[in-house]
């Protein structure tokens, strides 16, 4: 098919800032509060209205937003969400104190490696259409520390943030007094998160966990939906050198009596999951047998799909985003808000079609394959594992005609990269190595000399600073005649990317 064409140019940032003064600014932070406060808007092609606010800006108002300012610089001086103690004790003690808000509600609960955001997305876009008031919470964010925290879709708007936080900080304080590690930054996010829900309050949570399953911070829910998205190698440091002992740990977000909806899986992780499921009698819908993609078809913009649910078959779905992937989480979305509606167990019925339809039309998935210029095509996807690698590379190939395509990869030290790289190497005629501004970035010549072991020395550039990496691979894309189709692809995490939002913004 043809080269996907965006439908809107990205709007300008502030002018009177530098990329200099934002990176410099956001350094002193916590790593894990280290967002690129990008101003650019998602570019592609868009077939109907976008569901809310994708990425927010930073408050327009000055003290609002020196008072979120203060808000970030607290939670940054709480251990960042690399730094574990394995417990839930410090957020059960926190959901004590504060009433348990977590139980105001009912809960569709996420985990596994890759999918989890685009998988809560669409779950969330879903539940809405069928006109349910909805919070999700996901991790982590691509421009604003706001977006974790969603109520109908939008993220939560600044002031309602900065209220939650002065809320619910005498409670996190007496339970740092009380225990021996303090609250976490996610911990406390987490706990912010529960109580706008109530707050709101919110029909139904869908809630991603940070990482894990059984000691994640969001696991104090008793979630009648747990959702298990692809599981492939990933924090093997904390969760397991198997794919079993990952499937082990994702496994605790599975309770009593639930519904356990199981995206296809490595064979050794499906069976962790289906031992789990009997030990506390769930019921488990698998995809190719109970649910899955029929069909799908590539379109201008997306692909249009044919899913069969826990309830019957749903065609003509338009889906905005790129990959086969993506048709899969879809696929797990749609069965995930049928068993939370009780259909395949309890009804033998089918969602409204046409329902459906607008749900999945309005879905946005920030960084995930993301056009964000044209002329060369720059596409930004927050590949930072192996298994995303490949299905960020399989979903270009398939979705754009690049007749060639220049790589920018800044990664984050302790991750697979050769791994990463490796998914690459079919696709990428040059890559740019480079690196972006937190500290937990990997260094760029370091991140070369594994390049080279992949792609050789020929195709292989050192660009450290990321605006220089842009500048190189675009004069790349550009600088023959015969690769007039020529495109970048920006990834190796989410800060890469965020920080790649917020250059080609100003462009």
């Amino acid at each position: 098919m043809s080269e996907p064409r965006p439908s809107d140019r990205h709007d300008a940032s502030d002018p009177d800032d530098t990329f200099a003064e934002i990176v410099d600014e956001e350094t002193q932070r916590d790593p894990d509060l280290a967002v690129i406060e990008a101003g650019s808007r998602t570019l592609r092609a868009q077939s109907g209205p976008p569901q809310g606010q994708a990425v927010p800006d930073r408050p327009a108002d000055p003290e609002t937003d020196r008072a979120l300012r203060e808000v970030e610089q607290e939670l940054a001086g709480r251990w960042g969400e690399t730094k574990l103690e394995p417990s839930v004790d410090r957020i059960a003690a926190l959901m004590d104190v504060l009433g348990e808000p977590q139980r105001a509600y009912p809960s569709i609960h996420i985990t596994g490696t890759n999918g989890k955001t685009s998988t809560a997305r669409m779950i969330e876009a879903l539940l809405g259409a069928f006109e349910l008031r909805t919070g999700r919470y996901t991790s982590p964010h691509v421009q604003s520390i706001t977006e974790r925290i969603s109520l109908d879709g939008d993220p939560i708007d600044p002031e309602r943030f900065i209220e939650t936080y002065n809320d619910i900080k005498p409670y996190v304080e007496m339970v740092d007094a009380q225990q021996p590690y303090r609250l976490s930054f996610f911990e406390v996010l987490t706990g912010m998160a529960y109580a706008a829900f109530a707050d709101a309050p919110v029909d139904v949570a869908v809630v991603e966990v940070g990482m894990g399953g059984t000691w994640d911070a969001t696991n104090v829910i008793d979630a009648s939906v747990a959702v298990v998205t692809p599981i492939s190698l990933d924090h093997t440091d904390r969760l397991g050198s198997t794919a079993a002992e990952i499937a082990g740990e994702k496994a605790g977000i599975v309770k009593q009596d639930a519904t356990v909806i199981l995206a296809q899986q490595p064979v050794d992780a499906a069976q962790v999951m289906l031992k789990k499921a009997v030990e506390v009698d769930a019921t488990v819908a698998r995809e190719g047998m109970e649910f899955g993609v029929v069909s799908r078809e590539i379109a201008v913009g997306g692909q249009l799909l044919t899913l069969r649910g826990l309830g019957g078959e749903y065609d003509n779905i338009f889906l905005p985003l790129y990959g086969a992937h993506q048709a899969h989480n879809a696929a797990v979305a749609l069965a995930a808000v049928e068993a939370f509606f009780g259909i395949g167990a309890e009804q033998a019925r089918s969602l409204d079609a046409e329902v459906v339809r607008k749900a999945f039309l309005s879905v946005l998935s920030p960084g995930r394959l993301e056009v964000v210029r044209s002329s060369p095509t720059v596409v930004l996807d927050a590949a930072h594992n192996p298994a995303g690698g490949l299905a960020a590379a399989e979903g270009i190939s398939e979705a754009f005609s690049f007749s060639r395509l220049i790589g920018v990869v800044g990664a984050s030290d302790g991750k697979d990269v050769r791994g990463l790289l490796e998914a690459f190497e079919p696709i990428f005629a040059e890559v740019v190595v480079t690196q972006n501004s937190s500290p937990r970035a990997m260094d760029a010549d370091a991140l070369a000399a594994v390049a080279v072991e992949v792609f050789g020395h020929e195709r292989v550039q050192v660009e450290p600073r990321l605006d220089d990496a842009l500048e190189a691979a675009i004069t790349l894309a550009e600088e023959e005649a015969e690769y007039a189709g020529a495109g970048v692809l920006v990834t190796g995490s989410v800060i890469t990317v965020g920080e790649a939002r917020l250059l080609l913004g100003r462009r």
